[in-house]
C-alpha cells in the first residue's frame, strides 16, 4: 500500500467522480515540432478511445507487416479516456500510403506524413487536458482552490498510474531488488521508475512537512524555467528571491541513481537521509544502472481555465502540462475524487 503524501494546501474537503465516462478525460498531445513531409519514417496522428496505447502499437506493426519495436510513440497515455496521440513507424523508401482501409476499433486517424527522424518516448513538449468532474460536491469551494493551483502550482508528485493498482508496481520492484529477475526489459523499466518516482515523492513531502517546499535554502539545486538546465544555490539575495516568486527558477529534487548528489548544506542532509530510511531502493536504482538527475518539485498548470455548472454539479478544466507530468497531481489538491475506472484493469498503456 502506498503511503498518503502530504498536501501543500491541506486535504481537500470537496468530492467529485471522475471518469464517469471516457470523454470525461480528454489528452492532446503537443510535439515540439512538425512533421516535415520525407524521410524514413511515417508519423500518424491519431484519436483513440478507450484503447491502449501498445494495443494500438501492435494493430499498426500488423497493419504494416512490420515487427512491432518498429513502431514508436512518445508516451503512453491514458486507457480511459479520449486521447489524440502520435505513433511512429519505420517505413524506408518513398512508398506513399493511403490509410483509408486502416481500421483499429476505437481509432480514428486525424492526419499522417513522413518525417526523417524516430519518434522518441518523452519527444513532447507537453500535453493538453480537457477533464470534466460530475457530482462536486462544492463547486465554489472547488474554484477557489483552482484558483490557489493555478496561480502558484502544486507538489510535482509522480502520479499514482506510476506505481500500478494498489502499488503494485513497487511490490515488484521490491522483489526486483531482492533478486528475482524480470526478463521483460519494460516491466523491469516500469518497476525501477516506481521506485524512484517513490523516491522523489518522499522528498517533497519532507520539504512540505518542514516548510521548506517553497523557500530557497543555500544548498539547494535550482532549474532555470523552459529547460532541463541546473545549478547550486550558494547565496541567496534579491535578485535570485525575485526569479523564485516570478517563477524563472525551480527547487528541485533527485532522481535517484548511481553519482553524487547535487546538492550541499540541509537540502543534502535532507536527500541522503533516503538512504537511511530507504536504503534497499537506493542502492537497488544504483545497482541497475541508472543515474542521479534532477526534477523541479513545484509543476505549474499552463494555460487554465475552468467552466463550471452548480445545477448539474459539474466542473471541467482545461490546462497543459510539460510532458512527464500528470494531471492527477493537479486534481489530488483540488478534490477527493472517486476514479470510476479504478478497478479496470491498467489505466494507462
Amino acid at each position: 500500500m502506498l503511503p498518503t503524501f502530504d498536501y501543500l494546501y491541506g486535504k481537500p474537503t470537496v468530492t467529485g467522480d471522475l471518469r464517469s465516462s471516457e470523454s470525461d478525460f480528454k489528452v492532446f498531445e503537443q510535439l515540439p515540432f512538425s512533421p516535415c513531409g520525407e524521410g524514413e519514417h511515417l508519423f500518424i496522428h491519431l484519436r483513440k478511445t478507450g484503447q491502449n496505447t501498445g494495443f494500438v502499437a501492435k494493430q499498426l506493426a500488423k497493419y504494416f507487416s512490420v515487427k512491432e519495436n518498429l513502431v514508436s510513440y512518445a508516451g503512453l497515455k491514458d486507457r480511459f479516456a479520449v486521447t489524440e496521440q502520435w505513433f511512429g513507424i519505420h517505413l524506408p523508401g518513398k512508398q506513399a500510403f493511403d490509410l483509408s482501409d486502416l481500421s483499429i476499433d476505437g481509432v480514428e486517424i486525424i492526419d499522417y506524413a513522413r518525417h526523417n527522424k524516430k519518434l522518441r518516448i518523452g519527444s513532447l513538449s507537453g500535453n493538453r487536458f480537457e477533464i470534466t468532474l460530475r457530482n462536486v460536491s462544492d463547486i465554489n469551494e472547488l474554484q477557489r482552490r483552482w484558483h490557489a493551483v493555478t496561480a502558484f502550482g502544486v507538489p510535482n508528485y509522480f502520479g499514482e498510474q506510476r506505481f500500478g493498482i494498489d502499488g503494485g508496481n513497487i511490490e515488484r520492484a521490491i522483489a526486483l531488488f531482492a533478486g528475482q529477475k524480470v526478463k521483460d526489459k519494460k516491466k523491469r523499466g516500469m518497476y525501477l521508475s516506481a521506485a524512484r518516482s517513490l523516491l522523489f515523492n518522499h522528498i517533497i513531502a519532507k520539504r512540505i512537512e518542514n516548510n521548506t517546499f517553497d523557500k530557497l535554502q543555500t544548498g539547494d539545486v535550482l532549474m532555470l524555467a523552459g529547460s532541463q538546465s541546473v545549478f547550486l544555490l550558494e547565496a541567496i539575495d534579491d535578485i535570485i528571491e525575485q526569479r523564485f516568486i516570478e517563477k524563472d527558477v525551480d527547487i528541485t529534487a533527485p532522481l535517484w541513481g548511481t553519482g553524487q548528489l547535487m546538492t550541499s548544506g540541509n537540502p543534502y542532509t535532507l536527500e541522503e537521509s533516503l538512504l537511511e530510511s530507504h536504503a534497499d531502493f537506493c542502492h537497488g536504482l544504483a545497482k541497475f544502472g541508472l543515474k542521479q538527475e534532477r526534477r523541479r518539485i513545484r509543476l505549474l498548470a499552463k494555460d487554465g481555465a475552468i467552466t463550471t455548472n452548480e445545477a448539474e454539479k459539474c466542473a471541467t478544466l482545461t490546462f497543459t502540462l510539460a510532458a512527464g507530468c500528470f494531471a492527477t497531481t493537479i486534481l489530488r489538491e483540488l478534490l477527493v475524487y472517486k476514479d470510476l475506472t479504478a478497478r479496470v484493469g491498467s489505466r494507462i498503456g
